[in-house]
Order: structure tokens, then C-alpha cells, then sequence
């Protein structure tokens, strides 16, 4: 049960070069978000009105820049587009709860979006974990 979730079944050749597009850039643009946030993981958002705890600040630093690398690679992708879609929850509430009616909530709704997309199709063939899953099955049948 666990490994059909994190390796799902990839999509046929076509299916799979769209995933791979998407992730490739879904996954560069959230990495670049997350990299200024990395490079403070625990303190990123002390100017905040009300910050969040430094824990949540690391996990949505480390979901955005390392989830985002994951997705360029198709590595853990459905783990890491969990951790994404929970950040963006989040980024959306913020930014509609600030009065925010036309900005920065668009953005993250797409991510949230896309991370639902990797959830429920995985990376498609072309990926780390699908390579990983034809390994894991060869070596299992042979």
C-alpha cells in the first residue's frame, strides 16, 4: 500500500513528458522561492507580525527549496509534493486572510495545485522513482 503511494504506477510516454515539464519547472521556480528562505531556515519570517514557531519556519523552508529540488529530479516526489501542498495551505490562508484579494495567494494556489497534481500521479516514467521502482521490481522478480 505504502510503496503503490510513493511509486505509483507512471502514466504512458505522452502523459509522462507533460509531468516531466511541469515538475522540472513547478520544481525550479519552488526551489528558488525556497532558497532565501534556506538560507535562514528557522528565523525567515521573524519580521512577521505574528511569526510562526522556528520549527514551522525550518519546514516550510526545507518543503519549498529541497521539495522543489525533488520535483526537478523526480526523486521522493510524492513525499515531497505532501510537504509543499502543506506549505501552501498555508501561504494561502495568509495571504487571503491579510487582504490580499488579487496577489500572492494565485501563486500559491498554483503550487498547491501542482503538488495535488504529483500526489495523484506521481512523476511519470521519466524520474528517479520510477527508475527506482523498475529496480526495486526487477530485483524483487529476479
Amino acid at each position: 500500500m505504502l510503496k503503490r503511494f510513493l511509486f505509483p504506477s507512471p502514466p504512458d510516454a505522452r502523459a509522462s513528458a507533460g509531468l516531466l515539464v511541469m515538475r522540472v519547472v513547478a520544481g525550479a521556480a519552488m526551489a528558488s522561492h525556497g532558497w532565501g528562505k534556506i538560507q535562514n531556515p528557522f528565523h525567515w519570517l521573524d519580521k512577521a507580525a505574528s511569526p510562526p514557531p522556528a520549527a514551522l519556519q525550518f519546514l516550510a523552508a526545507f518543503a519549498e527549496f529541497f521539495g522543489g529540488l525533488a520535483l526537478v529530479l523526480g526523486a521522493l516526489t510524492v513525499l515531497a509534493s505532501v510537504g509543499i501542498a502543506c506549505t501552501m495551505v498555508e501561504a494561502v490562508r495568509h495571504h487571503v486572510t491579510a487582504g490580499d484579494p488579487f496577489g500572492r495567494w494565485e501563486l500559491a494556489l498554483l503550487y498547491l495545485a501542482l503538488a495535488a497534481l504529483f500526489v495523484a500521479l506521481g512523476p511519470g516514467r521519466f524520474s528517479l522513482d520510477a527508475l527506482l521502482a523498475r529496480r526495486l521490481g526487477a530485483e524483487r522478480t529476479g
